[in-house]
């Protein structure tokens, strides 16, 4: 897989891009790569770490820096689980405003000639 295009850090054997972490190794066809939203899954990462020939060094500081630009989002939340923490509603909700009328243009050009209707031209 080709790198992303957008490059926020370049290493020796890794980026940090748009799409997390890269090798920059194109013949490894992406293999080692880490998506943004696997950033933050210590045994996913520790499973890239475990590969022979990579260069921890670079690896680390290629985390680091994609775990400061790309922050851990909060834990997705089940319906059930939202519907048991609303809070109770203490104010009455407000009914949607009604939608305004639709502006009806009247033309008045019936049986009229166009030469004789007034000319109108709209200013800036």
């Amino acid at each position: 897989m080709a790198l992303h295009r957008d490059i926020f850090w370049i290493g020796r054997q890794w980026a940090v891009t748009g799409f997390g972490i890269q090798a920059v190794d194109q013949r490894l066809r992406g293999v080692l790569d880490i998506e943004i939203a696997r950033l933050w899954d210590d045994d996913f990462v520790q499973s890239r770490r475990a590969k022979p020939g990579l260069n921890l060094e670079d690896f680390d500081k290629a985390l680091t820096l994609a775990r400061t630009r790309y922050p851990q989002a909060p834990p997705a939340r089940t319906p059930v689980q939202a519907a048991i923490e609303l809070p109770p509603a203490a104010a009455p909700v407000a009914p949607p405003p009604k939608p305004a009328p639709p502006v009806v243009l009247a033309l008045r050009t019936e049986g009229r000639l166009a030469r004789f209707l007034p000319q109108w031209r709209i200013r800036r």
